[in-house]
């Protein structure tokens, strides 16, 4: 067993000025714990997108129609997507989840399908789902992380596809948090001012027709404003984690799922330490909410919610998860490949002071 205090001496040994790696050595540490070995691999790696519709779409509250979802996985198909491209860039492999998406994709040969119902209902106007649903596309994310371990995959990056999804994970991070709309409400697809100012409205109608200003447990709000790729999202995080695979967020769609999984977590296991010591959080999007969300999860169960990019990114689809596999190898093979001193012969000085003379190496 590897705890992480025993990964963090033995990346402290390694060749070079104490911490001179940055987060890169925390990262390392975390992958060293969860597989239990001071010689851990990220070699081979996954992003799931799951894609759904969502009947808040009905309210005007993103530029694109619903019919893109139903479009865009028909690109994801043909392997036109961004995902797909810096995926192929970056030797990650892609699965693309149809859990939820209003239209016929039978015909699409690179999809899974595996759809709960035809999108979620109008949450402006009645509950997105029932429990069963809810439950459906918990154990759709579920079959993804049991699916990346007979694959023998070590990283499986979250993502998501689907029209107006920013607004279901703004009310259900405004329902798990209770904050209001001007801080998890942003422009999405890049709606104007005009339909910024109705996204909200949209956002703090049904918070109060179905929570009536109290704040909502995890499932509860993903029942009743949640999407069902967020929902997908969770069980794939909470399940992943269970097998000591890494779970990469992506952009706030997919944080939004992962606080959703800490609170599960928190709420029906002994704690939510396990899946936060196994989420590493891709990148901080452009989209307002996301640092909120990333605060949160950190709030909740001490995650490291630092994000190992910021590029201003704000498509989902999983592609900050995939540009951000390549540091997770690097983190992997510093731990495993990178010298000591003691192996490389290197007087470490006042370094191996820090740890006991036992640490130094014999002189030379």
């Amino acid at each position: 067993m590897v705890d992480v205090d025993r990964a963090r001496r033995e990346m402290d040994f390694k060749t070079k000025p104490l911490g001179a790696l940055g987060r890169l050595e925390d990262v390392a540490a975390r992958l060293a714990v969860l597989q239990g070995t001071l010689t851990p691999a990220v070699d081979w790696t996954r992003v799931c997108v799951f894609a759904a519709d969502h009947g808040i779409a009905d309210e005007g509250v993103s530029a694109y129609p619903r019919a893109v979802t139903a479009e865009m996985m028909r690109n994801f198909d043909r392997g036109g997507a961004a995902i797909n491209v810096i995926a192929a860039a970056n030797d990650v492999d892609v699965e693309v989840v149809d859990v939820g998406v209003d239209a016929d994709l039978a015909a699409l040969l690179n999809i899974r399908h595996e759809r709960v119902r035809a999108g979620t209902r109008n949450f402006a106007r009645e509950p997105a789902m029932t429990e069963a649903e809810v439950d459906a596309a918990f154990a759709v994310g579920a079959a993804c992380a049991r699916r990346a371990e007979l694959n023998g995959i070590q990283a499986l990056g979250l993502g998501e596809m689907g029209i107006a999804n920013t607004t279901s994970a703004a009310a259900v991070l405004g329902a798990v948090t209770g904050h209001s709309s001007e801080l998890t409400v942003g422009r999405g697809t890049g709606v104007d001012d005009a339909g910024l100012a109705r996204k909200r409205l949209v956002v703090d109608g049904a918070l109060q027709l179905h929570f009536d200003g109290r704040r909502a447990s995890a499932r509860e709000a993903l029942r009743r404003v949640g999407g069902l790729e967020i929902a997908a999202i969770a069980g794939a995080a909470r399940n992943a984690a269970a097998r000591g695979i890494a779970v990469v967020a992506d952009g706030f769609i997919s944080t939004v799922g992962i606080l959703c999984a800490l609170l599960i977590e928190r709420d029906e296991t002994p704690d939510a330490r396990r899946l936060a010591a196994a989420v590493v959080f891709a990148h901080c999007s452009a989209e307002r909410g996301h640092r909120l969300a990333l605060d949160e999860c950190a709030a909740l169960a001490g995650c490291d919610s630092s994000p190992m990019l910021d590029l201003g990114l704000r498509l989902g689809e999983g592609t900050g998860a995939a540009l951000a596999m390549p540091l997770l190898r690097a983190a992997a093979a510093v731990m495993r490949d990178m010298a000591t001193f003691a192996d490389a012969g290197v007087s470490a000085g006042e370094h191996a002071d820090a740890h006991g003379a036992a640490s130094k190496p014999a002189a030379r």
